[in-house]
């Protein structure tokens, strides 16, 4: 795993709707068991909790051309291989922050949206989701590290 020490939170977005911009915020509050405060897909409810957050980082987006939390990923991350994580793994951001990864995010019919044949060039490098196992509250600039 590549990890330095400049890993940190370069962005964090907000899905208020389905189809509908992100918003960028500068801090949220992450919500055991729940996900983001104001996020639509914050839910405890099995089996959506395991896709609460997104975590994407910001090497792989600038490498498609892509601007920060157009995969709709809420967290954008900087300095940390993302790819190397595995299911079970657990990452802190920030001070309190704990997620476990619950899988990798696959390309959906959005992606091809964006650019025709993303979706394919994308498969594997999407990002992770995962479900909050500590909350607390993240802002741009805090570190992240496996926990």
């Amino acid at each position: 795993m590549t990890t330095n020490k400049t890993a940190q939170i370069v962005s964090l977005q907000l899905c208020v709707g389905h189809e509908q911009p992100m918003k960028p915020v500068d801090s949220a509050n992450v919500i055991t068991g729940f996900g983001i405060e104001g996020d639509r897909h914050a839910t405890s409810e099995v089996p959506r909790r395991s896709r609460q957050i997104l975590l994407m980082d910001e090497e792989t987006l600038e490498g498609f051309g892509l601007a920060h939390g157009q995969i709709r990923e809420n967290v954008t991350i900087s300095g940390f291989d993302l790819s190397a994580l595995e299911r079970g793994q657990k990452v802190t951001l920030g001070d309190e922050v704990v997620l476990e990864i619950t899988g990798g995010c696959d390309p959906c019919q959005f992606i091809d949206d964006i650019r025709e044949g993303m979706r394919a060039e994308m498969e594997g490098k999407r990002g992770m989701l995962a479900y909050v196992t500590n909350g607390g509250t993240i802002k741009k600039g805090d570190p992240i590290s496996l926990a």
